[in-house]
């Protein structure tokens, strides 16, 4: 139970999560963020503390050092996060398939969707948004893409309507933004 929400204008990409931790019956808000920058990348977690928690402290992978981001993404950085989710006994195998969970990633002006089974995704609205008050943050976002609010209050609102409409989805709001 959660919300992330990613948006970019191919320089600058923002990514803001909420603050709930829920195991299906109980909601609690913690301080431990769902959203952080680690070296050049912004990400934001749903499924799993743990997995977040990989991914902030133990994912080890360099910055793109090729042209082609999107293959660097789909080859090398998804490389490195599966052996991270392993190693740390996060991933698990289910019919003979290897999982880890959904997350967004952003770096170099782009935002990725990252899935459940490691594939990589962006669309080509300019936002994202995944846990389970995704369906209310992307209507926020695409319903604000032409207004003239910048990108930290648009993110900003998307969480506010999810916690808003969806079980939970908690303030406070963390956002984070690439230079």
């Amino acid at each position: 139970m959660t919300c992330i929400v990613g948006i970019t204008d191919g320089r600058t990409v923002t990514v803001g999560g909420d603050s709930a931790g829920s195991d299906g019956w109980h909601v609690a808000v913690r301080s431990d963020s769902k959203v952080f920058q680690v070296g050049p990348y912004l990400m934001g977690f749903t499924t799993s503390y743990r997995m977040g928690q990989l991914l902030r402290y133990s994912l080890d992978v360099g910055e793109p050092d090729t042209w082609d981001v999107d293959r660097f993404m789909a080859t090398t950085f998804i490389d490195a996060v599966r052996e991270c989710l392993s190693r740390g006994g996060y991933a698990r195998t289910t019919d003979g398939q290897e999982q880890g969970g959904q997350f967004l990633v952003g770096i170099h002006g782009r935002l990725y969707v990252v899935g459940d089974d490691y594939q990589i995704g962006h669309t080509i609205s300019g936002y994202a948004a995944v846990g389970s008050g995704y369906l209310v943050a992307l209507g926020s976002l695409h319903s604000t893409a032409k207004s003239a609010l910048d990108s930290h209050a648009r993110a900003v609102m998307a969480l506010e309507a999810a916690a808003e409409l969806t079980e939970g989805v908690r303030p406070p709001f963390t956002v984070v933004q690439s230079e």
